[in-house]
């Protein structure tokens, strides 16, 4: 039955009574109507798995926005850090880093300008200002002087009068005697009583390596070469054989051990000395070591423990260690004479944590390092997009201000000065 649509609804229809040339063209157009129906089905779906696709594009483009972002943020930092003024101060010890290759730098352009300038034609050359002569600073009063008098073996003019000295012209050199090796002899007199048939000796004076031929000078040479100079064993062999002394490495190394053996009560107590601070700062900073079974290096570190800035007495110590991990701090901090408790000053690295667990040590204060937030906020600060790091970096700035005026000051009366002169809002107190 097919029905057809009437004024009072849809009129039933019987194909039967149709002619069949009829009944054949409604059955066609029936089974196109079922074809576009299954055609416009299959358009829908088609559709769904594009709007699917489009969705996850969107997504992989927004991530891909925000790695792009974040690389962008990264260069500019590096940038910074490489070209920008520093916002933090640097010790003697970094700057000297910087001043010296910058020196060799400076040395080398002008060299090269210099080389330029002299093939350039006459006509395209223009004259220059005269560069200032820089002052050259005097040289150190303590320094041992030797003088070299150099007068004229003549004093009688060619008048026949003789000659009044009127003044003089000092000019000094710098010199240096090279490092000299010189040998110590120990006599030791044997007296004997002829009567008693008894001897007397002086007894042998004590030395870093008992038995050895280093004198005590010799042994901190070797060290200082090493660890402060940082002048391999190999090297120090080589320059000692240019002054006919062998000295092979493995020798220098030993010297090294046994003085490190001596030193131990030394540093010992010096640990008892920097642990009797209420205030610590504390870090840690990764160095290679010589793996001689696997033949290549590994990394361990070295953590360093140092009594607060505004200590009247200062100090600090290293501990070297394996890993980076937590026990080595509370094994540091336990210490011979009793747990360490005070406040600990950290970069918030997670290592400490166990050290600084109140349930075990609830005397303990763990601090953060201001300088090391202040570095967050600045590098967000300087992208331009967090009112709030420009905000804490102009409360950090006060809060500067206000420790560089105090730091003169006691530890009571900074405390009294903080409570006095700032609120945490960064306004005046009233």
């Amino acid at each position: 039955m097919l029905r057809m649509l009437g004024t009072q609804g849809p009129l039933p229809i019987d194909l039967a009574q149709l002619p069949p040339e009829a009944a054949a063209l409604i059955a066609q157009m029936q089974q196109r109507l079922e074809q576009q129906d299954q055609q416009l089905a299959e358009h829908v779906r088609e559709l769904a798995q594009q709007q699917s696709l489009l969705e996850r594009k969107d997504r992989e483009l927004a991530l891909r926005q925000t790695k792009i972002e974040k690389i962008n943020f990264e260069l500019a930092r590096l940038k910074r850090w490489k070209f920008g003024a520093k916002s933090e101060a640097m010790t003697a010890e970094q700057r000297q880093l910087f001043q010296d290759t910058v020196a060799e730098d400076e040395a080398s352009l002008q060299a090269q300008l210099a080389a330029l300038q002299a093939s350039l034609p006459e006509a395209s050359k223009t004259p220059k200002a005269p560069a200032r002569k820089p002052r050259r600073q005097a040289l150190p009063q303590h320094l041992r002087r030797v003088e070299h008098r150099h007068e004229p073996e003549d004093t009688t003019c060619g008048c026949g009068q003789s000659m009044v000295r009127v003044g003089e012209d000092i000019s000094e050199k710098l010199d240096i005697v090279p490092a000299e090796f010189f040998v110590h002899r120990h006599i030791y007199g044997k007296w004997a009583c002829r009567c008693c048939q008894s001897l007397k000796q002086e007894a042998a004076a004590a030395e870093i390596v008992d038995g050895g031929i280093p004198a005590s000078g010799l042994v901190a040479h070797t060290l200082i070469s090493r660890f402060v100079d940082h002048l391999p064993y190999y090297r120090q062999e080589t320059i000692n054989a240019r002054s006919g002394v062998h000295t092979p490495r493995s020798t220098l190394a030993a010297w090294a051990g046994y003085a490190g053996a001596a030193l131990e009560p030394l540093y010992d107590a010096h640990k008892r000395f920097v642990l009797r601070a209420r205030v610590l700062h504390a870090d840690e900073t990764p160095v290679a070591l010589l793996d001689p079974g696997a033949g290549k290096t590994r990394r361990a570190y070295v953590w360093a423990y140092a009594r607060g800035e505004l200590d009247v007495q200062g100090g600090v110590i290293f501990e070297f260690c394996l890993g980076r991990g937590g026990q080595y701090p509370v094994a540091f901090l336990s210490g011979e004479d009793g747990a360490w408790n005070g406040t600990l000053l950290t970069d918030q690295y997670a290592g400490y944590d166990s050290a600084m667990d109140a349930r075990v040590y609830p005397m303990r204060v763990a601090a953060g390092c201001v300088v090391h937030a202040r570095r967050k906020y600045d590098e967000v600060a300087r992208a331009g997009t967090s009112p709030v790091a420009e905000a804490a970096i102009k409360r950090l700035a006060q809060i500067y201000h206000l420790e560089g005026s105090l730091a003169t000051m006691p530890a009571e009366h900074r405390h009294k000065g903080r409570q006095e002169c700032m609120q945490w809002d960064g306004r005046p107190h009233p």
